[in-house]
């Protein structure tokens, strides 16, 4: 029986993009274009920010919305801010502290713009394999931050974890992690979505291949893990497709009837 999907929400970095890609994989782009046909919302469920996400080649692509940072700032399809949660106050005291310590690459990262502290190795070679720009140092004036990201050995990425009462921290490469508030996280403006349109989780499909993508594919009524996700996020997903460049997205649409 084909499930009632009214809208499908994709990550970008080794989902709807191949690490690396140049542009969306031809049987994506078809894929995003039948299910508009349909009816289908598509939105983006990235932990990118605005500015860098519209000159990323899955923008040839239209999509219904957007949950930038982790879902911590939620856009509609002409990129406009309708919901948003920044890390609070106290918790920026210590990781502004951080940040002006320089012994960690901090990227801060706000509505519209983001800088970082100081550049290293692990920056130029994280930033590199991901196509990532690197940000321009700058300073932190005390502005609304929805996440930040940073540059860490594992040891540092626990020593994170464990002095920060308010922020989760999730994995994006071996080197990147992203801190975001507590309760925050791509399923948070998954639901800010869906109580924008009067959905239900089982309406919906989230594709994903990060560790930052494990709560958004727990939460969404079918969770798809893409081929070339780690072994983490495939043990708690509904389903396992191909890989994102194997035709992954395409191959799970037909699996559970959509396309």
């Amino acid at each position: 029986m084909t499930p009632d999907i009214k809208a499908i929400f994709f990550d970008v970095d080794g989902t709807l993009l191949p690490i690396n890609g140049t542009k969306l994989p031809e049987s994506t782009s078809e894929s995003l274009k039948k299910l508009r046909a349909k009816g289908i919302k598509t939105i983006i469920a990235t932990g990118r920010y605005k500015n860098e996400l519209k000159s990323l080649p899955v923008m040839e692509a239209k999509f219904d919305g957007y949950l930038t940072l982790n879902g911590d700032l939620c856009l509609d399809e002409s990129m406009h801010a309708y919901a948003g949660t920044p890390i609070n106050k106290d918790e920026m005291e210590v990781l502004a502290g951080i940040f002006m310590a320089k012994k960690i690459p901090f990227v801060m990262i706000g509505a519209e713009n983001r800088y970082i502290n100081y550049v290293d190795s692990k920056v130029i070679e994280v930033q590199g394999s991901t196509n990532g720009k690197i940000p321009n140092i700058d300073f932190y004036k005390g502005e609304d931050i929805y996440q930040i990201c940073a540059f860490v050995t594992q040891h540092q990425k626990q020593l994170l974890t464990d002095i920060l009462d308010d922020c989760s921290v999730t994995s994006w490469n071996e080197m990147g992690i992203d801190i975001i508030p507590k309760g925050g996280g791509k399923q948070a403006g998954i639901k800010n979505y869906l109580e924008m349109y009067n959905l239900k989780p089982e309406n919906i499909i989230a594709f994903g291949d990060g560790e930052n993508d494990i709560e958004m594919l727990k939460f969404a009524g079918i969770g798809v893990a893409m081929g070339n996700a780690s072994d983490e996020v495939k043990a708690i997903a509904d389903y396992v497709t191909d890989r994102v460049d194997n035709d992954g997205i395409k191959k799970a649409l037909q699996h559970f009837g959509i396309i």
